[in-house]
C-alpha cells in the first residue's frame, strides 16, 4: 500500500493486537476501521491514574507525539 501523502511503500507495526499502517518518510499513520477504538481502549485500561493533586502540564501535541513514539518505537 502506498502512503496517500508522499507514496512511499506503508510499513505495517502491531502493537497490542492492532495492526497499523505506517509512512516511515512523513510518519503518517492509519488504521482500519475500529483500530483507534481498540488503542483507547487498551490504553484507558492500562493507564495508571495521576498521584494525588499532579496535573501533567504537556501541550496535548506533545502528549500524542509521546505515545505515538511509544507506540512505533520512534
Amino acid at each position: 500500500m502506498q502512503c496517500p501523502i508522499d507514496g512511499n511503500t506503508l510499513q505495517i507495526a502491531e502493537r497490542n493486537g492492532v495492526e497499523i499502517d505506517f509512512c516511515p518518510q512523513c510518519r503518517g499513520v492509519w488504521l482500519d476501521r475500529g483500530e483507534l477504538d481498540k488503542i483507547i481502549d487498551r490504553s484507558m485500561t492500562e493507564a495508571v491514574p495521576p498521584a494525588h493533586g499532579s496535573h501533567d502540564e504537556r501541550p496535548r501535541k506533545k502528549k500524542r507525539e509521546s505515545f505515538l513514539s511509544e507506540l512505533f518505537d520512534f
